[in-house]
């Protein structure tokens, strides 16, 4: 997830602690790597969206498929990534997750000569269950390959190459899989049915080598984790926390339950913003779709990694509440900005929401989990499983576009912005209320 997921466990490794320095350099590469592959695949989507729809000949409600075959395989696979590891290691649960990964980009290969869509997003679901033993196992790995009082620094160095993929998957996915032909509904009623299915098999066919290339690097790349020795982590018990007491029922936390109900229309949201921006950008400005995509990657992507630091900043200085109700209320100015001009006014108000996003998700988090005690894993789990939102929140804006136009669709975001609100002003201390 581009947001990146606050840990609250404490993790340790069982090697020799006489290292010496830089010993776990080459280690700390490996599991950084795996933070830009995830963010590659999640900001690639917004390039399938239209490519797809294009070469599938799909609607706007079957093209957001694409995110939803992600997301939904997150929400099924997380708990069975957690039991893996517990079992085997977070090695062994690394090394299955990038055969999942690699195995699910050389399915893209028969995808695209059966030109099936359904195929394509069961390659999509087959990577983000490969996914799913990434990004669980990540984190607790950056913190326990080094010095543990610079574990945070290491934690934010890996995390802000979410940020090069935000930047690159677009740029790239238009590059070497947008073709750059974007013919009128007449041209294409003129074609004859040959040419009409050379033309969408050649569309379906870009996707081939850019996926195989991407699943020859991650098979590089498991490779050298078999080979690379790396630390065991064991998670240890916060002594703290009198783990015999019951605090009954995790749902009388209400300022979790509302954490965990922003954070599903947060990342639908993000992910509704993104998904459908090169349409967007079509649809009211008439920008060609490769120019959209390398916009998606240099203005919006680059301005979600430097609002990331920024935001981080800024919260030395401002509640974390108070900041997210700010950023919220500004996103929702400029989904409404978005919603009823058009040019590069619409195109330049969309552009800047992820600027004021990248602070939302870590933030929902740790206000949800305030407070928890022994309930703080569990509710972890909860706002990690609320990511489904991911899944279900572009389909609606593929319905609305369908019946409308793409346009009006973005009135999903904006509903999940103004949720977003909600909580930084009153929701995050429902408990306190009470």
């Amino acid at each position: 997830m581009a947001g990146g997921a606050v840990s609250n466990s404490t993790y340790t490794s069982n090697t020799n602690t006489g290292a010496k320095p830089g010993s776990y350099l080459f280690p700390f590469i490996l599991v950084t790597s795996l933070f830009f592959l995830w963010a590659l695949i999640h900001n690639l989507s917004p390039v399938l969206i239209p490519h797809l729809k294009k070469a599938c000949q799909l609607t706007d409600l079957q093209s957001s498929l694409i995110d939803s075959a992600v997301f939904a395989a997150y929400f099924l696979m997380a708990l069975p990534a957690g039991a893996v590891m517990r079992r085997y290691g977070y090695k062994a649960g690394i090394i299955f997750g990038l055969c999942l990964y690699a195995i699910g980009a050389f399915l893209f290969i028969p995808a695209a000569n059966s030109r099936e869509y359904t195929f394509f997003l069961g390659a999509l679901f087959v990577i983000a269950s490969g996914l799913a033993f990434l990004e669980t196992a990540a984190n607790p790995y950056v913190t326990i390959l080094g010095n543990p009082e610079t574990a945070t620094t290491r934690l934010n160095l890996a995390q802000s190459f979410n940020g090069v993929g935000a930047v690159l998957g677009p740029v790239l996915g238009a590059k070497f899989i947008l073709s750059g032909t974007e013919l009128t509904k007449a041209q294409m009623d003129a074609m004859s049915p040959v040419q009409m299915q050379e033309y969408l098999t050649a569309e379906a066919g870009t996707v081939k080598v850019p996926y195989m290339i991407i699943g020859l690097v991650v098979l590089v790349i498991a490779l050298l984790f078999v080979v690379t020795k790396m630390p065991d982590v064991q998670e240890v018990a916060d002594e703290s926390i009198d783990t015999n007491k019951s605090t009954g029922s995790i749902f009388r936390h209400k300022h979790l339950i509302a954490a965990v109900a922003t954070q599903f229309f947060y990342v639908g949201a993000q992910v509704g913003v993104n998904a459908f921006f090169i349409r967007f950008a079509k649809y009211s400005a008439g920008i060609p779709e490769r120019e959209a995509a390398i916009l998606l990657g240099w203005v919006a992507g680059l301005g979600f990694m430097i609002g990331r630091f920024f935001g981080t900043f800024l919260m030395s200085k401002v509640k974390p509440q108070i900041l997210l109700t700010i950023y919220g209320l500004i996103n929702v100015a400029l989904i409404l900005l978005a919603m009823v001009t058009k040019g590069y006014v619409a195109i330049g108000a969309v552009l800047f929401v992820p600027f004021f996003m990248s602070i939302m998700f870590p933030t929902i988090f740790s206000l949800g989990l305030r407070g928890l005690g022994k309930d703080t894993k569990f509710g972890s789990s909860l706002l990690i499983m609320s990511i489904v939102g991911g899944a279900i929140c572009p389909p609606l804006m593929g319905l609305i576009s369908d019946a409308s136009n793409i346009q009006m669709a973005y009135v999903v975001p904006l509903i999940c912005f103004a949720v977003v609100v909600w909580f930084g002003a009153r929701g995050y201390k429902l408990d306190a209320a009470a």
